[in-house]
């Protein structure tokens, strides 16, 4: 087995950051700043004259171990904070690990923030050139690979255009064609394909699936589960600086996708954005003659929904979404009140709306649901916005006449239909 193309051991980076004490007017003198400046020198770097300010650590990297081998494809999630922009930056050495080392065997590029290693004042042919040299290539290695980060990037008309007067989006194309076209043995990626069109975001994921088939290294960081899981064989789950969980992409990702917050008596805790002041979500309760206590329900069985609301203050044109949605966060379908001839819910007062699915057409698979309450007639406004509400888990099972069961691979929903055949003409 070929040794690993990256290796990370015990891996840190620490920020001191300087923080204000809740001591202290509201403002200050000139003569107070002065004599504070020259007294300064003389105090702990814990705490400054009359505790206004203070030093703080951060690690935004604790720990980190793994290793990659030569032509993975590696996705790095984790929420906000977490530290996987951290870990592409050390990895890219743009900054020093506070503790820790990082052995790469192979030139690398990355793609960490939009136009990185671009001159404004430059043009977008000087910029190829200049941006080719800040990650190691020769100007023959550049001039033999113009042509395709051209025409890769649709970048034709603007070549001769200082970069400055770029699109965000143009800055983006042009940066991930360099990066993708001097064949780094690593290309490092951050979530900045979030700024392209559609389009230019499906040719750089097949570009990345191309790099990685030709037998280099990639490791992506997104926030999108259905990208990491078509790019990506495996999966690092960064949580607060530490490596949480390393494995198969499915795996990492549904043990991500778990990982809500649990309350002091081990029930998964509802995220919500928003404020509940004027409506809010009293329960949501699943019924079904098929459903167990275990959050299963076969699929194309009976779901009944029960949603239990209250509004406190009078809410106008008040509506209600509910999202279904995979493990992912891809909404499957939805659910909405508008589009039913529903009774006004937006006096005040409790109510209980059921909802019945006589047979629930998704695929085998792991979902949850979303709900949002709004209060405007012609425009989405949520109020408030309900997060993973209630997980479950559908499971797969023979259709009627059918002889083997649906399974996820058939896609995101299950037909239930009848097939006949019948033969007018003559065997051959």
């Amino acid at each position: 087995m070929s040794s690993p193309i990256i290796r990370v051991a015990n891996l840190g980076k620490k920020y001191v950051l300087d923080t204000k004490g809740i001591i202290g007017k509201p403002y200050r003198r000139l003569s107070e700043d002065l004599v504070e400046a020259i007294k300064r020198p003389f105090c702990k770097a814990s705490q400054s004259a009359n505790g206004r300010l203070k030093k703080e650590e951060f690690w935004a990297l604790h720990n980190v171990s793994f290793e990659v081998g030569a032509g993975e494809v590696i996705g790095i999630i984790g929420r906000n904070g977490a530290g996987k922009s951290t870990l592409l930056k050390v990895l890219s050495r743009i900054t020093e690990p506070s503790q820790g080392r990082v052995c790469l065997s192979g030139r690398v590029a990355s793609l960490l923030e939009v136009g990185t290693g671009f001159h404004p004042e430059l043009t977008g042919r000087e910029n190829i050139f200049l941006n080719g040299a800040v990650l190691g290539m020769t100007g023959a290695e550049v001039r033999r690979k113009f042509n395709e980060i051209v025409a890769f990037a649709e970048a034709e008309k603007f070549l001769e255009t200082p970069v400055k007067h770029y699109s965000s989006g143009m800055y983006m194309r042009l940066a991930f064609a360099v990066a993708a076209h001097l064949q780094p043995e690593i290309l490092l990626v951050d979530e900045v394909l979030a700024v392209g069109d559609a389009q230019f975001q499906k040719k750089c994921l097949g570009k990345m699936s191309e790099v990685s088939h030709g037998g280099r290294t990639v490791l992506f960081v997104s926030h999108n589960m259905a990208v990491v899981q078509a790019l990506c064989q495996r999966a690092i789950w960064l949580d607060h600086g530490a490596l949480e969980f390393d494995g198969p992409v499915l795996e990492t990702i549904s043990q991500y996708l778990g990982s809500a917050p649990i309350d002091d008596e081990g029930k998964r805790r509802i995220q919500f954005v928003g404020s509940e002041d004027r409506v809010r979500l009293r329960d949501l309760i699943i019924r079904s003659p098929e459903w167990s206590a275990t959050g299963k329900v076969p699929c194309n069985g009976r779901v009944e929904i029960l949603l239990l609301l209250e509004v406190l203050e009078k809410v106008p044109y008040m509506h209600f979404e509910l999202q279904l949605k995979d493990r992912y966060g891809a909404k499957k379908t939805s659910i909405s009140s508008r589009e039913h001839a529903c009774a006004d819910l937006g006096q005040v007062g409790a109510y209980e709306i059921r909802i019945e699915i006589p047979a629930f057409p998704a695929t085998p698979g792991v979902y949850d649901w979303y709900l949002e309450l709004c209060g405007d007639l012609f425009f989405h406004v949520p109020l408030v916005k309900y997060e993973r509400l209630c997980p479950f888990e559908v499971l797969a099972r023979n259709m009627p006449g059918a002889g083997y069961p649906y399974e996820a691979y058939h896609g995101d929903y299950v037909v239930d239909g009848t097939i006949s055949v019948s033969c007018n003409g003559s065997r051959i």
